[in-house]
């Protein structure tokens, strides 16, 4: 499988800073990838390298086979960005939204009424085509900005946080329509905060941290590093946790208690023999059970494993949000001042 994206030893510093710090990343054509990492890992820095709209101080990078730096015009060609915000005109209709976007990309009238056409059915917008955004739902909206993304049917798309602050619905929604796009042959490089939508989307998943790739690889190559299956042990009596615990009749390493939720859960190797012993010790020493589970790690424990550091809180993830909108009104307008140029963006 050839590659979308290559990325080789990239470094990136603002004054003493080192927002990048030998940076590598390889991106299969046709794949959704993950880019996971905390506030200020060096993922935002890494999309404005490959998007083209900020410069490396070293390395190499290659976008759907041209080289940033010296062939930007044709990158820009050949990509789409969503940011976290979505980039539309709320007074026009969703039709007329597409059609500006075509002129701007310069298609021309006809071929822009087509294009919008085309994309109002794929993304099953049609009958809302003429009502003004301001009156969509949060996943309609995301949907037609991501339509937007795609008006020059790009090779690669860049999706950064496409579902921030959607429902479930509305999450649910845009994820069809990745694997959509993905489906027909375009690549993703997809980051986010919500891991559970890497855990869905994405066929790798890279975690990044301080400026460089800490680890790669499938959803679940990646949760297998944490000790593979656990056990989830939920009490009636929150004060018989510590017993509970002592009573493990295997490895009790890596154990972690939830006094609030009256839960332990801990690392197994053999699923059925753990849950069999474990259900057997308690009735032994009449400890109450509310529940037990079985289950595959999850990725906010993969993240917290690899990083040191949970994912955001929520006052955390509002000052992060605040911070992107400034970044992609800023990434608009570059964008908007390249179009006028006549480098596609």
């Amino acid at each position: 499988m050839t590659d979308a994206i290559v990325v080789e030893d990239v470094r990136k510093r603002y004054g003493e800073k080192a927002a990048l710090d030998g940076l590598n990343l390889r991106v299969g054509r046709g794949t959704v990838h993950g880019l996971l990492g905390p506030n200020g890992s060096g993922k935002t820095t890494a999309v404005r390298i490959l998007t083209t709209l900020l410069r490396p101080d070293a390395g190499r990078v290659q976008v759907a086979g041209c080289d940033v730096l010296r062939q930007a015009a044709r990158v820009r060609g050949r990509i789409g960005l969503l940011g976290q915000h979505a980039a539309l005109d709320e007074e026009l209709g969703g039709r007329q939204n597409l059609e500006m976007f075509g002129r701007l990309h310069h298609l021309g009238a006809r071929r822009a009424r087509v294009r919008a056409d085309e994309l109002l059915d794929r993304f099953g917008l049609t009958d809302t085509g003429g009502k003004q955004v301001k009156r969509y739902s949060g996943g309609m909206r995301r949907r037609l900005d991501l339509a937007a993304s795609l008006i020059t049917e790009p090779e690669v798309l860049f999706l950064d946080e496409p579902t921030t602050g959607l429902d479930p619905r509305g999450r649910a929604e845009v994820w069809a329509s990745v694997r959509s796009l993905v489906g027909g042959g375009t690549t993703v490089l997809l980051t986010t905060q919500y891991l559970e939508e890497a855990d869905q989307l994405a066929d790798r998943i890279s975690v990044v941290d301080r400026g460089r790739v800490i680890a790669d690889g499938t959803a679940d190559e990646l949760k297998a590093r944490t000790g593979g299956d656990r056990i989830d042990v939920v009490l009636r009596d929150s004060g018989r946790l510590g017993a509970a615990v002592a009573l493990l009749p295997f490895a009790a390493e890596n154990v972690s208690v939830d006094t609030d939720r009256r839960l332990f859960s801990a690392p197994v190797t053999n699923r059925m023999s753990a849950l069999t012993q474990v259900v057997r010790a308690l009735e032994a020493a009449g400890i109450e059970a509310e529940d037990i589970a079985l289950r595959r790690p999850t990725l906010d424990e993969v993240f917290l494993h690899l990083t040191g550091r949970s994912t955001e809180t929520a006052a955390q993830k509002a000052a992060a949000q605040e911070a992107a909108a400034q970044e992609t009104a800023a990434q608009q307008t570059a964008a908007q001042d390249a179009a006028r140029a006549g480098e596609v963006v």
